[in-house]
């Protein structure tokens, strides 16, 4: 029974979507960064204990990327919503999530069952999504003051490896669909 732990904080990380979307839409960010601080210990957690204890299962491997996905990805809408981030970033994140969600989709029905383990790339702009989010939320709950060049620096780090990353997947992908079609007959 213990085997599933994961999955079901992976199920809870999940639940949090919402609340952290509506203390970010109430502007409550002291609040917001704990529930982001908690979804991040969350994601630690269930990692460590499906490495660790080989608890790791194939809706884990879905699962657990999901999460991060509807908690960036919602994080980044309301940060933009409420003027915090420029809304063209958030409308890039988004893009880029449909594009690799799409792609999954149309591989599994086209190709067959894939295994969702993430590149380097994308873990390093999912990293650098959090942390921008992060920073954007301690900012917000004046833990930390604002420097422009920093904001710029986050902002374009953010957004050139969400664009290269997306790009990546997308390459890496149809390399792999092209390789499994020509192996079937």
């Amino acid at each position: 029974m213990l085997r599933h732990l994961p999955n079901l904080i992976t199920g809870l990380r999940i639940a949090l979507v919402v609340p952290l979307c509506l203390l970010i839409l109430q502007q409550r960010y002291p609040a917001a960064l704990l529930v982001a601080a908690i979804a991040g210990f969350s994601d630690a957690l269930d990692g460590w204990l499906a490495k660790h204890f080989h608890w790791q299962s194939w809706i884990g491997g879905m699962l657990d990327p999901l999460a991060d996905k509807l908690l960036l990805t919602a994080c980044f809408i309301t940060l933009a919503l409420v003027a915090a981030i420029p809304p063209w970033l958030a409308v890039l994140v988004v893009a880029r999530d449909l594009v690799i969600v799409a792609g999954a989709i149309a591989y599994h029905a086209l190709i067959g069952r894939f295994d969702a383990a993430p590149t380097r790339l994308s873990k390093w702009t999912t990293v650098v999504q959090i942390a921008f989010v992060l920073y954007q939320l301690a900012h917000r709950a004046d833990l930390m003051p604002s420097m422009r060049e920093l904001d710029l620096a986050l902002i374009a780090l953010t957004a050139g490896l969400t664009v290269v990353s997306g790009l990546h997947y997308v390459i890496i992908w149809a390399r792999r669909a092209e390789f499994r079609k020509r192996r079937i007959p």
